[in-house]
C-alpha cells in the first residue's frame, strides 16, 4: 500500500511548502488518524505517547481551516502546560505561517503582564499560553475570547497535575459553548475523564495505544540504590564508563535536589552539565535548553518542567535519578528519548523506599522493568541527605500522660488546693473583716429611709 503524504490532505500550498523546507513529508500515524477527524469540526481527544508527533497532529488541520480575524481577537486558542512548551508550540506555529497573514503570540507567566498586553494592540489570531496567564489577560480585558473558534489543550492530564483546574473552567466560561475542542495527551487519567464528561461533547477518541504505553524503541533498565549520595557515585560510574551516554537528561523529583545534584555532578563533570528548574528565570531556561539541543553541554538535570512535550532530538539517554511518584511522569519523562523512530535509552535508580513506586509503574505500562546488578566498583555512602533521614514525629502533648508525682506540671497536693468558690454572690463573708462593701452600703441604705 503506497504511503499517505500531507498533499493526500489537501493542505494549503504555502504550508506543503513549508513542511517540505522542514524535510516533512510524511505524516507520523498519530497526525494521520487525527487529521480528517479534526478536520469534521467535532471534538476530539487523542491518545499517543510522547514524541510521535502530536503537536503537528492538531496544528495542522487547525492551520487548514483557518480564517483571518476582522476585530483582532483570537479565533484559535492552544494551552499547554509550562512556559517553554509555549515557546516551542509558538515557533513552530511561526515557521509554519510564514507565507500567510496568521498573527501569532505566545504568553506565559514570570514576564511583565502589562508588556505582554502591548503584544495585542495590532491583534491576534493564533493564541498560544499557559492557562494562568491567558486567564490573567482575559480578566483585565487585554484580550477577547468570545470569538475563539478552535481550543486546543496540549498534554491535558499535565494541566490537571499542576492543578490548572480552576484556571481552565474559569477558560471555559469565558469562550462561547459553540467551538470545537481539541484535547491531546500521552496519559488519561481519571481527571481527565471527568472533565471531559462535564466540558465537551462526545469527543471522538483516537489512540494508537493505550495510556501508559511507552515507545517500544526505548530500552527500559533500573538499579537497586542504597540512597541519594550512592546515586551520585553510581551516576558517576556510568558517565564514566558509558561513552554511548552523550546527550543525557536527568530527572530529580524536586527542585533542591536537582540544585544538590548539580552541585556534586559540576565537580566531578566541570561545565558539561546544566540545570534548570522552575525557579531558573525563563532566560536562563531557554538557553540553557539551546546549549543541550546544540550540545554544548552533555546533559541537563532538571525537575519535571522538562518532561512534556519538549522537543529536543538525539537525547541518548533519559536517567530517572529519582523514581517518579505519579506513574504516568514516568512515560513522559522517558519519552523525551526514542523519538522520531529512533532508540533510546531509560535508567532508573530505586531506593527501597521508592519500590512500590516503581510496581505502579510497572502496572500502569503492563511491563517489568529489568534491574542490572549494582556495578561491584561503585561504592556505597551511608551518608544521607536531609529527606532520607528519620523523622521523630512528637506526640500529642495533650494526650501524653503525666506522673502523679514528677515533673514540673505534677498534681498539687491536697492542702495546698484552692476552693472554688464561685462568683461574688456565693462567697462567704469573711468573719474577720465583717460584711463586705455592698452589704454595708445596703445596711445603710436601708437605715436612712427608716
Amino acid at each position: 500500500m503506497e504511503k499517505l503524504t500531507f498533499a493526500d490532505f489537501d493542505l494549503p500550498v504555502k504550508i506543503l511548502d513549508v513542511l517540505a523546507d522542514l524535510e516533512l513529508f510524511e505524516p507520523t500515524p498519530i497526525q494521520e488518524k487525527s487529521l480528517k477527524p479534526i478536520l469534521s469540526g467535532r471534538d476530539v481527544m487523542g491518545i499517543a505517547q510522547t514524541g510521535t508527533g502530536k503537536t503537528l497532529a492538531y496544528l495542522l488541520p487547525v492551520l487548514k481551516t483557518w480564517k483571518y480575524s476582522k476585530t483582532g481577537n483570537p479565533t484559535v486558542l492552544v494551552l499547554v502546560p509550562t512556559r517553554e512548551l509555549v515557546v516551542q508550540v509558538t515557533e513552530i506555529l511561526e515557521k509554519l505561517t510564514e507565507n500567510i497573514t496568521a498573527r501569532v503570540i505566545g504568553i506565559y507567566g514570570g514576564k511583565n503582564i502589562n508588556t505582554q498586553k502591548l503584544l495585542f494592540n495590532d491583534g491576534c489570531d493564533i493564541l498560544v499560553g499557559t492557562p494562568g496567564r491567558v486567564m490573567d489577560l482575559s480578566i483585565d480585558n487585554a484580550i477577547s475570547l468570545k470569538e475563539v473558534q478552535k481550543l486546543v489543550i496540549d498534554e491535558f492530564d499535565e494541566m490537571l497535575n499542576l492543578g490548572f483546574r480552576p484556571q481552565l473552567t474559569h477558560i471555559f466560561e469565558m469562550m462561547k459553548a459553540k467551538r470545537q475542542n481539541i484535547l491531546f495527551s500521552a496519559t488519561m487519567t481519571e481527571a481527565v475523564d471527568e472533565m471531559l464528561d462535564v466540558y465537551f461533547a462526545s469527543p471522538i477518541e483516537i489512540s494508537l495505544a493505550k495510556s501508559g504505553t511507552p515507545l517500544e524503541k526505548i530500552e527500559q533498565t533500573a538499579y537497586k540504590v542504597e540512597n541519594f549520595n550512592t546515586k551520585i557515585n553510581l551516576l558517576e560510574y556510568l558517565l564514566k564508563n558509558d561513552t554511548d551516554m552523550s546527550k543525557v537528561l536527568i530527572f530529580n523529583n524536586n527542585k533542591r535536589h536537582a540544585d544538590l545534584l548539580f552541585t556534586k555532578i559540576d565537580e566531578l563533570f566541570p561545565g558539561q552539565f546544566d540545570v534548570i528548574h522552575s525557579n531558573k528565570s525563563q532566560n536562563y531556561r531557554l538557553k540553557a535548553m539551546k546549549s543541550f539541543e546544540n550540545e554544548e553541554v552533555r546533559g541537563l538535570i532538571t525537575t519535571d518542567v522538562m518532561a512534556r512535550g519538549l522537543d529536543i532530538s538525539n537525547v541518548t539517554h533519559v536517567i530517572n535519578f529519582e523514581t517518579p511518584d505519579i506513574p504516568e511522569q514516568y512515560i513522559h519523562r522517558i519519552g523525551r528519548t526514542g523519538r522520531a523512530d529512533k532508540e533510546g535509552k531509560a535508567v532508573t535508580f530505586v531506593t527501597k523506599k521508592e519500590e512500590p513506586l516503581i510496581l505502579d509503574i510497572e502496572l500502569l505500562m503492563d511491563k517489568e522493568l529489568k534491574f542490572n546488578d549494582f556495578p561491584e566498583e561503585v561504592k556505597i555512602n551511608p551518608k544521607k541527605i536531609a529527606d532520607e533521614e528519620d523523622q521523630v514525629i512528637m506526640k500529642n502533648p495533650a494526650q501524653v500522660k503525666l506522673n502523679d508525682g514528677g515533673g514540673a506540671f505534677h498534681e498539687k497536693k491536697a492542702k495546698n488546693t484552692k476552693e472554688n468558690w464561685g462568683g461574688p454572690s456565693k462567697r462567704k463573708v469573711p468573719k474577720k473583716f465583717g460584711a463586705n462593701r455592698a452589704q454595708q452600703k445596703a445596711i445603710s441604705k436601708s437605715k436612712r429611709k427608716k
